[in-house]
């Protein structure tokens, strides 16, 4: 499992918040049978145009996309799914063998659109635009409860 972020977490509430849950997540990960979750922050493209900078982060994302992984992209214009559901796609993917379940987010430009096409699934935290920052703890947070949800562990609660 692998989270790809564009941009740097600085130190503060928001990567605190992040590792507290990315740590749960990589913790009951080895309960289930899921090897590894890791986490790969990537630059942010100097490009001057906005469609040069999410080609160049696309182009990024991507090389660090194993082949065969499960691909999917966190966008606003993406499908909604319960945390339920979330952790049905991730124990499919875990159970099918694919070789990673990679989660990308996209920089303050947003995603090329070339990486909508390669993604197995565009996934939604809601309509509205949430800044990357918190995205990447909401991210985090959802991988632990997906996670605790294929283990049966009582954290999600309906």
């Amino acid at each position: 499992m692998l989270l790809i972020g564009v941009g740097r977490l600085k130190a503060g509430p928001e990567r605190e918040l992040f590792e507290r849950y990315f740590k749960r997540a990589v913790d009951i990960a080895r309960t289930i049978g899921v090897a590894g979750v890791d986490v790969r922050e990537i630059d942010e493209a100097r490009a001057r145009r906005p469609a040069d900078r999410q080609s160049e982060e696309a182009r990024s994302i991507l090389s660090a996309v194993p082949d065969g992984a499960r691909f999917v992209l966190l966008d606003e214009r993406g499908a909604a799914l319960s945390s339920p559901q979330w952790a049905k796609e991730i124990g499919k993917a875990r159970d099918d063998g694919a070789p990673a379940y990679v989660i990308a987010i996209g920089g303050p430009d947003g995603l090329d659109p070339s990486l909508r096409a390669k993604a197995d699934i565009v996934l939604s935290f809601g309509a509205m635009t949430w800044p990357h920052q918190l995205v990447r703890v909401m991210a985090a947070e959802q991988l632990y409860r997906s996670l605790s949800i294929l283990a049966g562990h009582p954290y999600h609660r309906s």
